[in-house]
């Protein structure tokens, strides 16, 4: 048999002729070791004197088994199944050698010249050979797998449609004016609104509303929203370079040095002061030097108003 025949019949019995024969000669093959099992059980079960061994001198008791009073004729029985099982199983393979060679050369066989113009109950729609354009295997399975990726983003775009659509209603809810009514029987916690934004008389003030302009033109709180939006960069940029700023800064208010902040506070103070008084002439470049002249009584209030706001200086810092 041929690779091209054994491939054809396995195809169309859907298992190998070889994988038939052999359930066969197992088959016979258990029925033979049952039929041998079953002629030992019958001898072991025969009284020795009717096997043709010597009686005991005790006629009178009953006919004993023959392990304890004839071992020999346990032996013979076991040697005589023995020889019988070699020679059927000789005999079965002799004979189911013969009935492999004759199955597999007359009956599970297609001639050599017949065998490449035979064709099975389902190949008869196809066209063969193949055109050019047919699918393979690894198309298919690139097509399938587009379908599924295909199925996954088509799922996650619904279920993102659904989302947004839950989120315009819940801000359309937000921004619409809550009808108030008088016939509530127990006070309820109002939902959160924005609706003053454009419903509140300050808002109509100021021309604020959601309705579009004259010749199609964004409303006036979109445009201050996309300004606000158009901000925040800018905003994100001096927020991070405060960040390095705020790590000098003290954790603690208790951690603050509040005496060099004073001497600070104080130093500027009589610097101002130092500047007031040599505008009006009572002191000099380095502020010892006094030069002479008449006081007026403002300049005098002045200079008093000055020191008063010192002293309340230090005793709030007290």
């Amino acid at each position: 048999m041929t690779q091209q025949v054994e491939a054809l019949l396995t195809e169309h019995l859907r298992y190998t002729p070889l994988s038939l024969i052999d359930d066969i000669i197992n088959t016979v093959n258990t029925i033979v070791y049952r039929a041998i099992e079953a002629i030992e059980n019958g001898l072991f079960s025969i009284p020795p004197q009717q096997l043709g061994y010597s009686p005991d001198s005790d006629t009178s008791a009953p006919a004993p088994q023959p392990d304890p009073d004839h071992p020999e004729a346990k032996d013979e029985i076991e040697n005589g199944v023995h020889q019988l099982e070699t020679l059927l199983e000789a005999t079965v393979d002799k004979t189911f050698d013969k009935f492999e060679i004759y199955t597999l050369r007359n009956i599970l066989t297609v001639p050599d010249d017949l065998a490449p113009w035979m064709r099975l109950g389902h190949y008869e729609a196809l066209t063969l050979p193949l055109p050019s354009n047919t699918p393979t295997p690894e198309s298919i399975l690139a097509l399938r797998r587009k379908v599924q990726e295909t199925r996954k983003l088509n799922l996650a775009l619904r279920n993102a449609h659904t989302s947004n659509a839950a989120t315009i209603a819940q801000l359309k809810s937000l921004l619409s004016v809550p009808q108030s009514t008088s016939e509530t029987l127990a006070p309820s916690t109002p939902d959160p609104s924005l609706a003053f934004l454009t419903s509140h008389p300050s808002a109509k003030g100021l021309n604020l509303s959601l309705k579009q302009g004259k010749k199609n033109t964004e409303s006036p709180l979109t445009t201050q929203l996309q300004f606000f939006i158009s901000q925040l960069p800018a905003l994100r940029q001096t927020m991070s370079e405060l960040k390095p700023r705020l790590k000098s800064l003290p954790e603690k208010v208790g951690d603050v040095d509040w005496e060099s902040r004073r001497e600070e506070r104080r130093a500027y103070i009589e610097g101002r002061v130092r500047k007031v008084v040599d505008g009006l002439g009572f002191g000099g470049a380095d502020g010892n030097e006094m030069k002479g002249g008449r006081v007026g009584r403002e300049e005098v209030s002045d200079l008093e108003g000055v020191i008063g706001g010192i002293a309340r200086a230090d005793r709030m810092e007290e």
